[in-house]
C-alpha cells in the first residue's frame, strides 16, 4: 500500500502539465514489450520443465498391490475393482448412489 502510493504521489508530481507542457511523442516501446514478455515466458520455462520430469515419474507406478478404479458420474461414483478377476470370473463393480439424509441409519455416513 506504502508503494503505491508513493508510486501515485511521484506520478502526480513529475507528470504535472504546468511543469510539462508538451508530452512525449513516442507512442509504444517495442523492445520494452519484447522484453517484459520475454522474461516472464523464461521463467516460466524454467519451472515447468523439471515438475514435467517430476510429474511423469510419479505417474508411472511399478507392481501396484491393487487396482481400483473410481469414475466419477453427475450423481453417482462407479468403482471397478479389476484385481477380483483372481477370486472370481468377473471384475467387481459397484456403483455408489447419493442417500438422503433422512433415510440413513445411525452410524451411516
Amino acid at each position: 500500500t506504502v508503494f503505491v502510493c508513493w508510486m501515485l504521489f511521484r506520478v502526480v508530481t513529475l507528470f504535472d502539465e504546468k511543469k510539462n507542457p508538451i508530452p512525449a511523442t513516442f507512442v509504444h516501446g517495442a523492445t520494452i514489450e519484447i522484453i517484459w514478455t520475454t522474461i516472464p515466458a523464461l521463467i516460466l520455462l524454467t519451472v515447468a520443465v523439471p515438475s514435467f520430469a517430476l510429474l511423469y515419474s510419479m505417474d508411472e507406478i511399478i507392481d501396484p498391490i491393487i487396482t481400483l478404479k473410481v469414475i466419477g458420474s453427475q450423481w453417482y461414483w462407479s468403482y471397478e475393482y479389476s484385481d477380483n478377476l483372481e477370486f472370481a470370473d468377473e471384475p467387481l463393480i459397484f456403483d455408489s448412489y447419493m442417500v438422503q439424509e433422512n433415510d440413513l441409519e445411525i452410524g451411516q455416513f
